[in-house]
Parts: structure tokens; C-alpha cells; sequence
């Protein structure tokens, strides 16, 4: 399954995030609404499927000692959640703080996981990258 698009979400008072319907179905199916966040460096948060998200704690874990700032990153960041009965997933205060994540947000499909943005820190990070220049690896693409 790859997820994708963009979805404009707001936090209720308690930092839930209600799952878009089009991913609540899949993500029951895929991991039974069991779920990982995590810290992305790009400051916003990863939510990844729970079997998404072992692949790539293993992955982590095997990194060698010259990245353990990043094992703690990662790994010593990582709430495990579940979807509750109303669809909701809860960011744990010390996610919503680092990421900056206020009442607004944008829950982007990153493929195998998803990505959850500040609107506002996401709009600005993205008009960073538009405005740069084109990286090596898509000169050569073709739209």
C-alpha cells in the first residue's frame, strides 16, 4: 500500500489527530489501527504503520556507533499509538512540542508512512524547496 496527498487537519484540546476516511480502512486492514510517531530532521513528525515502522527500526538499530545521535532520534522519540473508536490518534505533548505542531496541521502520504506538518512550518518548507534549485537526482527526470 502507498500512501499519498495531502490532508489539512486540525488537533483537538487533547493533541488528537483524527485519521483521514480514506486511510482508516487500510490502516485497519494493514496493522489494525497500530501505529508509530516519531521525530523527522526535518523537524516535522513520521507516522508509519506499526509493520512499516519495525522494518525501519531495524534499520536504525543497525546503524553503527557514528550515528547514535540519530538512533536516539529515532528510536528514543518513538511513542507507539492506536487508533481509538473515534478514528483519532493521539501525539504525545513532547512530539507536538518538537515538531511546533499548534491546532493546524497537514498530514502528508509519504509512500510508506506519512508525514505531519505545522500548516504553516509545512508551507514554508515548501516554498523553500521550490524556490531551490533542482537536485541532481531529478535533472534528469521526466514530468
Amino acid at each position: 500500500m502507498v500512501f499519498q496527498g495531502a490532508s489539512n487537519l486540525a488537533l483537538d484540546a487533547k493533541g488528537r489527530l483524527s485519521v483521514p476516511t480514506r486511510h482508516r480502512e487500510v490502516l485497519q486492514l494493514l496493522c489494525e489501527g497500530r501505529l508509530t510517531i516519531t521525530k523527522h530532521p526535518d523537524g516535522c513528525l513520521m507516522l508509519f504503520p506499526r509493520p512499516t515502522w519495525e522494518a525501519f527500526r531495524d534499520k536504525v538499530a543497525a546503524l553503527p556507533m557514528a550515528a547514535a545521535g540519530w538512533k536516539r532520534v529515532f528510536l528514543g522519540n518513538a511513542q507507539d499509538v492506536e487508533i481509538d473508536s473515534a478514528a483519532r490518534v493521539l501525539i504525545a505533548p513532547e512530539l507536538r512540542k518538537s515538531a511546533g505542531l499548534k491546532s493546524d496541521v497537514m498530514l502528508l502520504g509519504m509512500g510508506s508512512h506519512f508525514e505531519i506538518w505545522d500548516t504553516e512550518s509545512h508551507a514554508a518548507h515548501e516554498a523553500d524547496v521550490m524556490a531551490g534549485p533542482l537536485p541532481d537526482a531529478l535533472k534528469d527526470f521526466s514530468f
